[in-house]
């Protein structure tokens, strides 16, 4: 992969630290207003200088904006609501958006259920089942039933999702919300999620996670469905609908009483499945209804699934999949010291409550808010077992039995603790297999063609505004060593709350707008960072000198370089989830894929250079700059030449490779439906003039 061939101070994060350089600097350099005489102190030796970084907040404020304006429009159509009426048709409106963005479910296929072994206590008894969700895709669960509990003497039924335990349904939080259910008269059947307990995807010969169980595993699967036009939000939730359908099989389950609860992960899927599934009668998502803003406010990253597609574009907020169930009862149970925020939490009951008022009903929500930490504890266990017994008819004593915690193996559905020995699916081999069958099936494009695509799957407007783009001259810092004398640095606007960071490399001290040197001109897109780049790449500095008559610009696109995030957590950059994730997730979600932003970077720079009369520009990029850089060309005829050093993955390898770096920033949903980097790369013909 590109990646390894990067040289150290690209590829290892450790090496790039700024934090010595941003404090002589100060805060002021945030703004673009650096402080000369701090500046002056900044040691000037090549290989000591590190990387400029002086908006390291404006994506998360960009992103914050965002996110507010589609918060707004998800309380302002409930605050409109008026009648019974009008909060009925709220539902179904609710209902249509939620499947419009978690896509169309597969057909139901026959669940092949089969018991594999039975535990017997003294109230109850723990079957391990194991049933397929999909042909040959294997969910490991266990039934916890009640003693006398038949076809004649039915009892109510609860699915039961897992949060992020390595172990899932064996974890002691979630034995115990089952076991004491079932000790209260109430079946439950707990499952495996993907990537945790018995269901890891990418095992090795260990039987251990190649990515980490949990969230490791559900980014590496989540990130490559994207590409093929799943998504794993969809997935998961269909692990849960045909959990329902199992235990709505089994003759002992009152089909009048069906519940769902779960915690953290399980409350995302708890929540999801209000939102998608209809035969629920009553739900208790633990410790993750809050609101998409204040997770965003937060800085709080959430797994792939936590992350539907398009969910915030058309205006849904979490309590929205509760409201799809109106009026049936739902208890939010939350907490007080919990990262998923209890003030987000108290604002969506809110909402439901005058919801249900509407509807007739509110008694039928409610909200309990635990003292502690983050976790299916047993004061929220007990306020959901009050809240089922209520709904069910089956009396609301909260107060939990003496509970027996089971060792992992005890609840094994599968002899080694691994699904693996059945060789079943896994959601790679899915995904792998819809790539190859994607471009098996791919037409070729025309150029047009292309370029409609382009534009369709990055949400990239057209045309761009009129005017190029506003932008900033900020204040000269001195030497940095870079392969001309001069230079000055622009923030370009590239949309509002937004900008890209441009040098003009200069013979001569320029401190102005950009000069006009002639009509020619190199514009370097970077990988990381424009200005590390421009001190140590060789290959630029080769490109620079090869044709001195050329005016020399370099840039970074928006989330690198100058805005590198110093957002969710400490060097985050590249943690699989932190800040360049982050961002990227919430544009799926805002329908605005990170890439069709950072090629729009790219484009209005090319837009913004040629109002200053450089007519012929030649575009070189390395790295992650390829991508932004190759699609902005196709997109833009006026681009003379393409030049690529480093190239990372096509599209097509990112899905197909089972270990492959999946980075998120750089995957559009849906995409290889209708292009990869290939294709674009033989729409530019002969302006491709290197492709390393």
């Amino acid at each position: 992969m590109f990646h390894q061939k990067l040289t150290p101070a690209l590829a290892n994060p450790a090496v790039v630290r700024r934090r010595e350089y941003i404090a002589l600097v100060g805060a002021a350099m945030c703004a673009g207003m650096a402080d000369q005489t701090a500046l002056a102190t900044a040691p000037q030796a090549a290989e000591s200088l590190h990387p400029l970084n002086r908006f390291p907040r404006m994506m998360q404020e960009f992103l914050v904006s965002r996110v507010r304006q589609a918060h707004q429009r998800s309380v302002v159509a409930k605050r409109e609501l008026e009648t019974r009426e009008d909060a009925f048709d709220y539902v179904k409106t609710v209902r249509s958006r939620i499947a419009d963005c978690f896509g169309e479910p597969p057909k139901k296929t026959p669940l092949a259920a089969r018991v594999t072994g039975i535990v017997e206590r003294d109230r109850y008894r723990i079957e391990k089942i194991i049933f397929e969700s999909r042909p040959n895709f294997p969910v490991t669960a266990n039934l916890y039933l009640p003693v006398g509990a038949t076809a004649v003497a039915k009892v109510p039924g609860v699915v039961g999702t897992c949060g992020h335990s390595a172990n899932g349904k064996a974890a002691e939080p979630y034995q115990s919300f089952a076991q004491g259910l079932a000790r209260k008269g109430m079946a439950c059947l707990i499952y495996d999620p993907i990537g945790q307990g018995e269901r890891l995807q990418y095992p090795d010969e260990n039987l251990n996670s190649k990515f980490r169980a949990g969230v490791g595993e559900h980014i590496q699967a989540g990130n490559q469905q994207f590409l093929v036009g799943e998504n794993l939000s969809m997935w998961r939730a269909w692990d849960g609908i045909r959990a329902l359908d199992y235990l709505l099989s089994r003759t002992e389950i009152d089909p009048q009483h069906v519940g769902v609860t779960g915690n953290s992960g399980g409350g995302t899927m708890t929540t999801w499945l209000c939102g998608v599934e209809s035969r629920w009668t009553m739900a208790a998502p633990a410790c993750f209804v809050t609101t998409f803003l204040r997770n965003a406010e937060n800085e709080l990253p959430a797994d792939t699934e936590q992350c539907p597609p398009r969910v915030l574009a058309v205006g849904l907020e979490h309590e929205d999949f509760l409201a799809a169930l109106a009026p049936k009862p739902v208890v939010i149970l939350a907490k007080e010291r919990d990262f998923f925020d209890v003030r987000g939490s108290q604002e969506a009951y809110g909402r439901l409550k005058r919801l249900y008022t509407l509807l007739g009903k509110p008694e039928n929500i409610s909200l309990f808010v635990g003292p502690t930490d983050h976790g299916y504890s047993i004061e929220n266990r007990e306020a959901m077992y009050a809240w089922f017994g209520r709904a069910t008819g089956t009396g609301e004593n909260a107060q939990e039995p003496q509970l027996i915690i089971e060792e992992d193996q005890t609840l094994w559905c599968t002899k080694s603790g691994q699904v693996h020995e059945l060789t079943p699916d896994t959601v790679f081999t899915f995904t792998r297999r819809k790539a190859d069958k994607l471009q098996q099936e791919r037409q070729p494009n025309t150029t047009e063609d292309l370029q409609l695509s382009i534009r369709t799957a990055l949400r990239l407007e057209e045309p761009l505004p009129m005017k190029p783009p506003p932008f900033r001259i900020l204040r000269a810092i001195g030497n940095r060593q870079y392969p001309k004398p001069h230079f000055t640095t622009y923030a370009v606007e590239t949309e509002r709350g937004a900008m890209a960071i441009s040098y003009m490399l200069t013979d001569e001290r320029h401190d102005a707008r950009p000069q006009r040197l002639g009509r020619q001109a190199l514009l370097y897109v970077s990988h990381r960072s424009a200005d590390d780049e421009l001190r140590k790449d060789k290959s630029l500095r080769d490109a620079i000198e090869s044709q001195p008559q050329r005016a020399v610009f370099a840039m970074d696109v928006r989330g690198v370089g100058e805005s590198l995030p110093n957002t969710c957590g400490a060097n985050s950059f590249d943690n699989p989830y932190g800040c360049d994730y982050f961002y990227a997730a919430h544009g799926i979600m805002l329908d605005r894929p990170y890439l069709g932003q950072k090629t729009l970077d790219v484009l209005r720079i090319l837009q913004w250079l040629r109002s200053f009369g450089y007519e012929q520009i030649d575009v070189c990029a390395k790295g992650w700059g390829s991508y932004s850089a190759t699609l902005a060309a196709v997109l833009d005829s006026s681009v003379r030449t393409v030049e690529l050093w480093e190239q990372p993955a096509t599209f097509h390898q990112i899905a197909t490779e089972e270990s492959a770096d999946t980075r998120l920033a750089y995957i559009v949903p849906g995409v290889l439906k209708h292009f990869d980097m290939p294709d674009c790369h033989s729409a530019l013909g002969d302006r491709l003039v290197r492709a390393g």
